[in-house]
């Protein structure tokens, strides 16, 4: 991450300062820009110099935030998209091809999946899956038509944990892009690029925000393949607007400073429901009782702020559970300063059938709370009553 500590390259990474001097990075709120004269624009269409042109294809303001998330993974080049998937659908369409194969993770967001199921098919493109616990399997699935290993780490809602440098050997080894969604982790937390991918994908509506404000998503690693996914994104037009980018460029000054009170106050959750008769299982990557404890030790600074249990007695009672809740909010986003309760199993997984969600980790009884920033006393005080 160059010389520069986390949090000063979160702080100090900025845009050029316009004549005006200011200190905070002022808004781009503009569709194009204009050119000194005839060879300027000509120049700067041919790609002969590094320069604004529209904002569909670089904007200051996008540029700085993909700059400071480029410092955090140890990325070489990225893009900002309007949202998470449009990152995570806009790289898969601009490397792949009519024909080609992934190999992925089944513990994806459910999006994701449906993208591998519903809509790359429709482009001859096909997806073969290995679970969490099936890392052996993943050789065996590869083709000679595949092109890509996809995985998340820590997963979406379980919190699995998947070994980044065991798949980054397997990559290797066969030829393939390693992409990592690392939107749980964030930069802060893990640094896919150091055990091998190639690419890694992030929500920035999630943690990168923290305030559940805007949404956004990016994708940073090699230049070459970046060039690749930009020049699909400046013609198909998912990009992030000046907007949202400056807020997230913002957001990424807290982000030190507010993942290591996440991680504190989800570590004590997590220890509290453990303890709790009516929870049949906690998983959170810092618990010594994870299975792939081991795992996320050697690859993350702390846990994030993601915590999975079960409540015992099924659907009904993960539904009576949330009808309880009183200061936690019950929402389908996560990484607010806001904690947030969420049942799958009734709720954003309730399409897929039973056997669908326990290949993912899903049992009907599975609770995903996002950790906020509130007094831990107040967020563990609420769970206990609603419990019962």
């Amino acid at each position: 991450m160059n010389d520069k500590y986390f949090e000063t390259q979160a702080i100090r990474t900025q845009i050029e300062r316009s004549q005006f001097l200011e200190h905070s990075t002022p808004l781009y709120l503009t569709s194009s820009f204009v050119f000194e004269d005839a060879e300027d624009m000509r120049a700067s269409f041919a790609e002969e110099k590094e320069r604004n042109i529209y904002s569909r294809f670089t904007n200051p303001n996008t540029s700085e935030f993909v700059d400071k998330i480029c410092k955090m993974e140890g990325a070489e080049s990225g893009y900002a998209f309007a949202t998470g998937m449009s990152a995570v659908f806009s790289t898969f369409a601009a490397l792949l091809d009519a024909g080609d194969h992934i190999v992925s993770s089944r513990s994806v967001f459910g999006s994701t999946h449906s993208l591998f199921t519903k809509f790359l098919p429709k482009w001859n493109i096909e997806t073969s899956y290995f679970k969490i616990d099936e890392v052996d399997r993943i050789e065996g699935l590869i083709k000679e038509n595949t092109k890509i290993l996809y995985a998340e780490s820590p997963t979406n809602p379980a919190v699995d944990i998947l070994d980044l440098e065991l798949l980054g050997r397997i990559a290797k080894k066969h030829n393939l892009l390693l992409i990592i969604d690392n939107c749980f982790a964030t930069p802060y937390l893990q640094n896919p690029i150091k055990f091998g991918a190639d690419l890694v994908i992030h929500s920035a509506t999630k943690l990168i925000d923290g305030q559940g404000r805007v949404l956004g998503g990016v994708t940073v690693g090699n230049a070459e393949i970046i060039r690749k996914i930009y020049l699909f994104s400046r013609n198909t037009g998912p990009a992030l607007s000046p907007f949202n980018a400056w807020v997230l460029s913002k957001s990424l000054e807290t982000l030190a400073v507010r993942l290591e009170k996440h991680c504190e106050n989800a570590l004590k959750v997590a220890e509290f429901l453990e303890r709790h008769d009516k929870i049949d299982l906690v998983k959170y990557p810092f618990l010594k009782s994870h299975s792939q404890y081991e795992i996320a030790k050697k690859q993350m600074k702390l846990g994030g702020n993601v915590v999975a249990f079960e409540v015992k007695g099924g659907i009904e009672a993960g539904r009576d559970f949330l009808n309880a809740i009183k200061l936690c909010s019950l929402s389908a986003n996560l990484g607010d300063t806001r904690t947030i309760v969420t049942h799958p199993a009734s709720t954003t997984h309730s399409k897929l059938s039973q056997d669908d969600r326990l290949e993912t980790g899903i049992s009907d009884g599975l609770v995903r709370i996002s950790v906020g920033l509130e007094n831990v006393n107040d967020i563990i005080n609420d769970l206990k009553q609603a419990l019962g």
